[in-house]
């Protein structure tokens, strides 16, 4: 799933990097990054629905589309601050991306473990820091965070 040449936890930290930006912006801090088989970054972005007026722009979408046309998706890793929606979920299935490395699920249970029953190699690292920070942006904001993907979305 992942290469030799950079662990989970480096992916991770691209991906932390934009959840930070985003959240500096006045976003939700979910961030993403696209990487190759051999571990080179593709493409990084983050959640800028709020920024941009664009329900859309999920953190996963940002990097995949910042990652540009790829001949093949496959042996690639999408690695995000937060488990993936239904919608980003999808992506990731329709386009073949064979790895997903998974910040953390604990204050949002996404489709991880659907996209590992579907032959994606899952990996849910548990990070106390995203963790902390979507837990400290959901009390902050809980409106922004009902609208794209809490309770009342």
């Amino acid at each position: 799933m992942t290469s030799n040449v950079v662990s989970p936890v480096t992916m991770l930290g691209v991906a932390l990097e934009e959840a930070r930006k985003g959240y500096a912006e006045g976003g939700i801090p979910i961030g993403a990054a696209l990487f190759s088989a051999d571990g080179r970054l593709l493409g990084r972005g983050r959640n800028r629905r709020v920024q941009d007026g664009d329900p859309s722009v999920h953190g996963e979408t940002a990097a995949f589309r910042n990652a540009g046309r790829q001949r093949t998706y496959r042996g690639t890793t999408m690695v995000t601050t937060l488990s993936p929606c239904w919608y980003c979920s999808g992506l990731i299935r329709q386009f073949g991306i064979t790895g997903l490395i998974v910040g953390e699920s604990r204050t949002f249970t996404g489709q991880h473990e659907w996209l590992a029953g579907n032959g994606v190699n899952v990996l849910v690292l548990d990070s106390p820091e995203c963790v902390e920070l979507m837990t400290e942006f959901i009390a902050a904001h809980p409106d922004l965070w009902n609208e794209d993907i809490g309770e009342d979305a």
